[in-house]
């Protein structure tokens, strides 16, 4: 049974507490983390950290792991914790002797005996020319000091290809201590500027330069774009350098210099340390366990790495229209990781960080009037479009059901409305038909899901504002999750042509799923939990279904996901998707098995060493779990002004907030965090979806004749009703304009292509309740051909067997929709049987090439014909000049002109391309091409 606490507000008392001692960077270094162990503030513009990884490397996400033991230089932007490589600019590196542009010659190794990371501090020794490095931080400009223990010529390399793909760059020579810098850049944000201001407090001579572009005394440019800078230097001498950043101009650059005006190092190191004193104190707890201690801070600290502060001292900032603005009322930030941080991050931020939630929101509100839309994966003013949803709506209305203050309601409404209603990523079919299927789009499942998540987030405040007609409207997408449920399995399923995809396997990670798998995805319903545990049939179900989840076996099946890890049966961890099922126990009156499998979790999952986090950090994420559950408070539902509660695991726990109050959790009264009741209304019947019915075929195509019948679902929230039917309508050639009829049997369709339409209707209390309409196509073979493969497909691309291959259906470059067979560490090779013989003059086979997806044209196609199916002879070929290093994404028909003859059966191969080049993100974990074929045209 769910616990009810009031709040406990006391007055606060500040005392000056040392809890950046607590603050190890080096947790989520090593294994999949994807931390960074350098010098940042909190939410600060500049990341000081030393880089060891340049490949682009998944496990370098973040330009360091600590597996390496070679850096490369020093740079200053780094990610928290990312599954995607960016930044790393403005590297600089010292070295001694002849200057080189090579990194493996400028680079060097190191101990992790000789490194130490604190907060706002980083240190290290640099091996090959015994250099001491230590670093520390203001908001915006990064402080180094490098002693130089050997005499002789000391370097600073400023490499501007460093990780990235370099757009355009430029190094203006100021005077001989300082110089200014432009980097525009191109990775995971396209089109990124960074501009630089480099100060050293000696003077330097350049010493060596490459520019493509212009390279005249004072200034340098182009696409490739290096600078040296030389000193001689006696034993032990200490040369110090700043760097300050700006995302709009030089004159921005050089007044957020301001910041650290003078070059006493250990005064700003201090400075550093004093503010992440202040921003730790904002929770207090008490433990005896110093482990515990240090993972809970620096867990802290890693929420507190990001967003970041993207506008220059004086306001201005660089916005999604890639002008310049300035911020009036409020700081602008960038790095909003939002399916990952709207689940516990950005909840934590609303408890903590008032202030920074209406800085946050009034910045996506600027994103969407000078981009066109809110954020989903932003990035130095750059949209990534990575990950799915529009979850800036979820970040919004908490905000709002919380009562924060500080934007404008009206127009975030607005701006989060307009995210809904538009029509890309399979929202005009998540629109039109009440659910995605496989055919409108990749990981329809997962987007149905939390599309309807954030319409429940759009109606929540929709109803704040009283709009009411808005209300009905999303509150009823909201319920869009039935459509996608299957009442038979008890699983969130994919749909392929108004039917269930087959087979189906709750394990498999495939691409219906965002990162994940159908028990990972099953009890996502975070805005209608009681609705979801009728859906199982009730509490006892529904724990029965949450037990079989966390004690199924620990293994996935299908698709390799290096995402999803720490699994506790079905339930993974290390993936944000999973990161709310603990609590839902709490729902069904067990909140012993809350407490359990949550301190499970925080006790095994969390660790105070470089391998600490069990996943990807993902900008503060998977901290924010931790900080939120060790308290024994967790937000099952951001947008609802309720937290979920279970036992702390620290003897006592103060929260300080902005106005001055504080919240005290102690364990051995178990007090905890409920706030305010939101206004939620009990659904009202003409609010309530009624899921769509199944059209249950065995195929989409057909030789001669097909059966098919509907399925009818079983409604929610309907206690009681009648009259439960399907209407279809029958559309073909002879059947242009027919009217929907009351289903009542199975149905053959014969010989000509069919498009099915049909809804369902209730009858409760006589009045009629209708789902959305949905529609089938089946299409009648072009041909009687047959096919046997002697290849073997990968089980994740069937494209529905053999007979994919010559049914008249054609995939698209979208090929996570399904159409596509996909074959690795082979050649794909089948034998088409024409039934007879039959004159044949043209073969047209179809490849599709995304070499980021390690989907690649075949080198070679050749086509063999044969009169008795055991003898082949060669009768065409075709090379075909592949380029693993075009990211473009394109389909390929190679068209093959044979000699007219008549012939049976025709033999196709298509060679591998095999193992991928250097310079490929695949050749690092010695990756083997996949060659995708959809159609195999044969033609007279």
């Amino acid at each position: 049974m769910k616990k009810i606490f009031a709040l406990l507000f006391f007055t606060q008392i500040i005392v000056s507490q040392n809890l950046s001692q607590y603050i190890n960077p080096m947790i989520g270094t090593a294994a999949m983390g994807h931390t960074f162990p350098g010098a940042t503030l909190a939410f600060g513009m500049v990341q000081l950290s030393p880089d060891t990884r340049i490949d682009g490397s998944w496990e370098g996400c973040s330009g360091y792991h600590y597996d390496d033991a070679v850096i490369y230089g020093f740079s200053h932007t780094h990610l928290n914790g990312t599954g995607c490589s960016d930044y790393g600019d403005i590297m600089i590196m010292p070295t001694m002797g002849e200057p080189s542009f090579n990194p493996k010659e400028y680079s060097s190794t190191f101990s992790h005996s000789n490194e130490k990371a604190t907060a706002g501090f980083y240190a290290v020794k640099l091996d090959k020319h015994n250099i001491d490095v230590r670093l520390t931080t203001s908001t915006r400009v990064g402080f180094h000091e490098y002693t130089f223990n050997s005499d002789g010529t000391a370097n600073f390399i400023l490499d501007l290809n460093h990780r990235d793909k370099l757009l355009y760059g430029d190094i203006k020579i100021i005077d001989n201590k300082t110089i200014e810098v432009l980097r525009r850049s191109e990775a995971w944000a396209k089109d990124q500027y960074v501009y630089a201001r480099i100060e050293f407090d000696k003077p330097l001579n350049i010493s060596k330069v490459i520019a493509n572009q212009e390279n005249r005394n004072g200034f340098y440019s182009g696409t490739e774009l290096k600078l040296a800078l030389s000193k001689n230097v006696k034993k032990g001498e200490t040369i110090k350098v700043k760097v300050s950043l700006s995302p709009t101009s030089y004159e921005g650059a050089k007044l957020n210099m301001s910041e650290i005006n003078h070059w006493d190092f250990n005064k700003v190191k201090k400075q550093a340390e004093e503010i992440w004193n202040q921003e730790l104190a904002k929770i207090k707890v008490s433990d005896n366990d110093k482990n515990k201690l240090t993972i809970f801070y620096t867990a802290l600290y890693h929420t507190m790495i990001q967003p970041n502060i993207a506008q220059d001292i004086d306001g201005k900032y660089r916005g999604r229209d890639n002008q310049i603005h300035k911020a009036e009322g409020f700081d602008y930030y960038s790095v909003f990781s939002l399916w990952d941080t709207f689940r516990a991050a950005h909840p934590l931020y609303t408890l903590i960080d008032k202030k920074r939630t209406a800085d946050f929101i009034n910045t996506f509100i600027k994103q969407y009037e000078q981009g066109g839309r809110l954020p989903v994966w932003e990035l130095a003013s750059n949209e990534t479009d990575c990950m799915i949803g529009y979850h800036a709506v979820s970040v919004i209305a908490d905000a709002m059901a919380k009562g924060i203050k500080g934007f404008d309601y009206e127009k975030a409404y607005e701006a989060y409305k307009h995210s809904a209603m538009l029509d890309h990523f399979g929202l005009k079919a998540y629109k039109e038909n009440g659910q995605i299927t496989i055919d409108d789009e990749h990981e329809s499942v997962s987007k149905t899901l939390e599309y309807a998540y954030d319409d429940w987030c759009i109606a929540q405040m929709a109803q704040l504002l009283n709009k009411t007609d808005d209300y009905t409207y999303f509150i009823k997408r909201s319920q869009n999750w039935k459509n996608v449920f299957d009442w038979q399995t008890g699983f969130m399923r994919p749909k392929k042509n108004g039917g269930w995809d087959k087979p189906f396997d709750p394990k498999e990670i495939n691409n219906n799923f965002t990162e994940g798998n159908s028990w990972q995805y099953s009890f996502f319903v975070p805005q209608d939990i009681q609705g979801m545990i009728d859906a199982y049939g009730g509490k006892g179900k529904f724990e029965i279904k949450l037990d079989k989840m966390f004690n199924a076996e620990s293994k996935t099946t299908g698709r390799e996901q290096v995402d999803v890890t720490g699994l506790i049966g079905q339930y993974a961890h290390g993936n944000e998707p999973s990161h709310h099922m603990a609590y839902l126990y709490n729902y069904i009156g067990k909140p012993e098995k809350t407490t359990e499998k949550v301190h499970y979790i925080l006790n095994n999952f969390y660790k105070n060493s470089p391998d600490g986090l069990i996943g990807n950090e993902d900008c503060g994420q998977m901290s924010a779990w931790y900080v939120l559950s060790s308290m024994g408070i967790y937000q099952v539902t951001p947008g609802k002004d309720e937290w979920e509660t279970t036992s702390p695991i620290f003897k006592k726990i103060i929260i300080n907030l902005e106005n001055k109050s504080q919240i005290k959790i102690n364990r051995k009264n178990n007090q905890k965090i409920i706030p305010k009741k939101t206004n939620n209304k009990v659904l009202e019947k003409e609010h309530i979806l009624i899921p769509v019915p199944v059209i249950d075929a065995e195929n989409k195509s057909f030789k001669n004749e097909l059966k098919f019948k509907l399925l009818n679902p079983k409604p929610i929230n309907f206690s009681t009703y009648n009259d439960l039917k399907i209407y279809c309508r029958i559309i073909d050639e002879n059947y242009k304009n027919s009217p929907f009829f009351e289903y009542y049997g199975d149905w053959t369709l014969i010989g000509r292509n069919t498009k099915v339409l049909a809804y369902s209707e209730i009858n409760y209390n006589g009045k009629f309740y209708q789902s959305d309409t949905i529609s089938a196509s089946f299409i009648k073979k072009p041909n009687n051909y047959s096919i046997n493969l002697i290849s073997t497909y990968n089980p994740q691309y069937h494209a529905g067997g053999a007979d994919g291959l010559v049914d008249g259906i054609y995939g698209t470059t979208n090929w996570r929709k399904g159409d596509w067979q996909g074959y690795q560490k082979q050649n794909f090779e089948a034998i088409v049987d024409l039934q007879s013989e039959i004159d044949v003059e043209h073969i047209n086979c179809n490849f599709l090439q995304d070499s980021r997806s390690w989907i690649v044209m075949p080198k070679k196609v050749i086509v063999l014909t044969s009169k008795d199916g055991a003898t082949f002879t060669e009768i065409s070929h075709e090379d075909i000049a592949v380029d693993p290093l075009n990211y473009d994404v394109f389909t390929k028909k190679v068209a093959l002109k044979i000699p007219k003859q008549k012939t049976r059966f025709i033999k196709v191969i298509a060679e591998n391309y095999g193992k991928f080049p250097k310079g490929h993100q695949a050749e690092p974990y010695d990756g083997d091409a996949f060659i995708f074929i959809d159609e195999i045209e044969i033609k007279p």
